[in-house]
């Protein structure tokens, strides 16, 4: 059986001991600006300070979408004061 990255999620979440909708594809969205507009490594961090600040707002769905959307704003910034050829 091949195992898909809902069913990784699905996974991590039981682990973790947490309930959530996970927005795949808006945390894949903002991973891939961050990765590309800042830097490579900064994608991952930038998930986890995601999550950590929807943690200090109460958690859920809304407080991701919202902290998601912060940390796009800010890497989409980055990327266009960048230099043009770097």
């Amino acid at each position: 059986m091949e195992r898909t990255l809902d069913d990784w999620i699905a996974e991590v979440c039981t682990e973790l001991g947490i309930e959530l909708d996970v927005d795949v594809p808006g945390l894949l969205d903002m991973t891939r600006v961050v990765a590309h507009g800042v830097a490579r490594p900064a994608a991952p961090l930038t998930a986890f300070l995601v999550g950590y600040a929807a943690a200090l707002r109460g958690g859920g769905a809304a407080a991701v979408e919202e902290a998601n959307k912060r940390a796009t704003a800010v890497a989409e910034r980055w990327a266009a004061a960048r230099p043009e050829g770097t």
